[in-house]
């Protein structure tokens, strides 16, 4: 199964977010650490806030945050969440379709895929916090070096 970028984009958000608990994050700051296109990510932020996923906080000191402890959201609910219910294959039109079972059988793969996911919380992508927290740090420095 292929996540679509949009997946991609809001799985690094959320690692993010879950490195830096107590901080607000700005958009800026997160497409720039993670080379994503702000205009991208802003659709992201938008749809997972929506959700309940994410906090915003409007206004000069303003940014993001989680909105549930990471501990308490399952990657597989934001896959869920962003992929939608999509079939793997389209039969609209197929011949053999009245008698295959690919499409049975590939919503059974997609599940069992979905449910490994549902067993990890977005935590366990920061197991590392203090690495990841110096790598967003450095990524934040080359940033600015870039604009002096």
């Amino acid at each position: 199964m292929k996540l679509t970028r949009y997946t991609d984009y809001a799985l690094r958000l959320m690692t993010h977010l879950a490195a830096r608990p107590d901080e607000l994050s700005s958009i800026r700051e997160i497409a720039d650490a993670h080379a994503i296109s702000q205009n991208h990510l802003m659709k992201v932020v938008n749809d997972l806030a929506r959700a309940g996923f994410i906090e915003t906080v409007r206004g000069r000191h303003g940014g993001v945050r989680l909105g549930r402890p990471a501990g308490e959201v399952t990657i597989g609910e934001i896959v869920r969440h962003t992929e939608g219910h999509a079939a793997l294959v389209e039969c609209a039109g197929c011949v053999i379709a009245p008698a295959c079972t690919l499409p049975r059988i590939l919503a059974e793969a997609a599940e069992a895929f979905m449910q490994t996911l549902d067993r990890y919380p977005l935590s366990d992508l920061v197991r590392s916090r203090e690495i990841l927290d110096l790598i967003l740090k450095s990524l934040a420095g080359q940033d600015a070096n870039k604009v002096a």
